[in-house]
């Protein structure tokens, strides 16, 4: 009987230690993710394409980009991240880790990304200063037609901005294959000249652009 007793008390020791190895993330009741980082929640994405449905991109930022797929952007190049991929700086200090892809020939065309956030962070608070800072851009070569925001869990934001087929292709595409992905926002960023100044704004903008081709 006391042998039994015993069986039983290491059995339950086991079981005990055993869930102390569950993912990390789950403790203190914090929602694990099934994704490792901004990259995979991107090439999870791609991966969920047709063949014919793709296009030809490049990730991450210019000193390690990498061509055909998505790539990490690194964290410390705040104003090509501003730039490229409209996360303000001042918002940085929510960013654990970053990915993205862009279209080949146009960034206007298209351009995604990812980011990991920190505990706590206020996601749609973030994806409105993202989506402000994007509609805010003065564009050169073409202007996007709408941006998403897809919340994946507690602990990522994609955003996406560019031609409107291919936002919505993507989409779909993020919102059927990634687990627990909502889209968040999602409007048009056309900008329409109010003023004569926006006018010659634009006009010169494009005089410029065929100087410099």
């Amino acid at each position: 009987m006391k042998k039994t007793v015993l069986l039983c008390a290491a059995f339950i020791l086991l079981l005990g230690l055993w869930g102390c190895g569950g993912k990390k993330g789950a403790e203190d009741g914090q929602e694990a993710s099934p994704y490792e980082d901004p990259l995979e929640v991107l090439k999870t994405v791609v991966a969920s394409y047709e063949a014919e449905e793709l296009f030809a991109m490049y990730g991450g930022n210019q000193e390690q980009a990498v061509m055909d797929a998505p790539g990490k952007f690194d964290l410390t190049k705040a104003d090509e991240m501003e730039m490229n991929l409209g996360m303000p700086k001042d918002q940085l200090s929510n960013v654990e880790d970053a990915a993205s892809m862009v279209h080949m020939m146009n960034a206007n065309t298209f351009t995604g990304a990812c980011y990991q956030l920190k505990e706590g962070t206020d996601v749609e608070g973030l994806a409105e200063a993202v989506a402000s800072h994007i509609k805010g851009t003065q564009w050169l070569c073409g202007q996007p037609d709408t941006l998403i925001m897809i919340q994946v869990g507690k602990s990522y934001l994609i955003t996406a901005f560019g031609n409107a087929e291919l936002i919505e292709l993507f989409k779909n595409n993020a919102l059927s294959a990634l687990e627990g992905a909502k889209a968040i926002q999602e409007e048009s960023i056309i900008r329409i000249p109010s003023t004569n100044s926006d006018v010659l704004w634009a006009a010169g903008n494009r005089r410029l652009l065929w100087e410099l081709l």
